[in-house]
């Protein structure tokens, strides 16, 4: 899927993100998507990219706290 949560607001990406979470068990999904939030609950390995080029690849907890990633993605926390 390629930005499923694109346009969605709050309310419609966390019903989105539900539906996807119970799809999830059923069939594998490939999720394109910059809703970080939606990706941390609905990954079980992330492959994090910046103008073509993937900067972190792993499970949740190792992208959340890549460096790289933070910086081009979640700030600089």
């Amino acid at each position: 899927m390629d930005e499923p949560m694109a346009g969605l607001g709050g309310e419609g990406s966390a019903d989105l993100t539900l539906l996807l979470d119970a799809l999830r068990t059923e069939a594998p999904i490939l999720l394109v998507e910059h809703d970080m939030d939606a990706v941390f609950a609905l990954a079980d390995r992330i492959s994090v990219l910046v103008a073509g080029r993937v900067i972190a690849s792993g499970r949740v907890d190792e992208v959340r706290a890549d460096r790289q990633v933070r910086r081009a993605y979640l700030g600089d926390l």
